[in-house]
């Protein structure tokens, strides 16, 4: 299951940069990255990604102009 797992997080992945690297955003294309986040959210990798993205925005938060 891992395997499938894997495999269908990075076919969306590519899927994604390919539509996103071809200009206009589509009504296609922001399901896709939907579908996406969604996908991630239900992997292992989620919490890593929501430490880094909450990591990313203290940071961002702690820059004073």
């Amino acid at each position: 299951m891992v395997a499938v797992s894997i495999s269908v997080g990075l076919l969306l992945a590519i899927v994604a940069a390919v539509l996103l690297r071809n200009g206009g955003m589509k009504v296609s294309h922001a399901v896709v990255c939907g579908l996406l986040g969604f996908y991630l959210a239900s992997t292992s990798v989620a919490p890593t990604i929501h430490n880094g993205m909450t990591a990313t925005a203290d940071i961002v938060s702690g820059i004073h102009p």
